[in-house]
């Protein structure tokens, strides 16, 4: 329990006692990141630090959903080429295909959405390729 500031006693000194001797009793030593440089101590000040970083916990997008429909075609491209089975490839491409035909139908709000469907052809075409080589 944190004792109270003694009249009479400045409070830099009833602080700086406090820390050394929690220092001391090794109350520190088993805070996450003990030992380590604060990773954001160079970066340039930002008002919003902590929603960015929630929001990179969390796992959330700040992208139009244009935008990250495109990154999202890009990504399913790239898993498809790692696929294991051409029945992976098959189901990673569908599934982006039938999001992209629907962005088609409907335009999503933000910057033109700039994306065809994939060729699942030509893309396994692609994945059988590297598998030879």
């Amino acid at each position: 329990m944190t004792e109270r500031k003694p009249p009479g006693v400045s409070f830099e000194s009833f602080v700086d006692r406090q820390i050394r001797q929690a220092t001391e009793r090794g109350d520190f030593e088993s805070l996450p990141g003990y030992g380590k440089p604060l990773a954001s101590l160079d970066a340039p000040y930002d008002e919003l630090w902590w929603i960015k970083g929630k929001m990179h916990r969390e796992g959330f997008a700040v992208l139009p959903p244009a935008l990250a429909l495109r990154k999202e075609a890009q990504d399913a491209r790239e898993a498809a080429l790692a696929a294991r089975s051409e029945r992976q490839v098959r189901d990673i491409l569908t599934t982006v295909n039938e999001k992209i035909r629907a962005a088609l139908r409907r335009p999503p709000p933000g910057p033109p959405l700039g994306l065809t469907e994939f060729d699942v052809d030509a893309v396994l075409a692609a994945w059988r390729a590297a598998r030879t080589d």
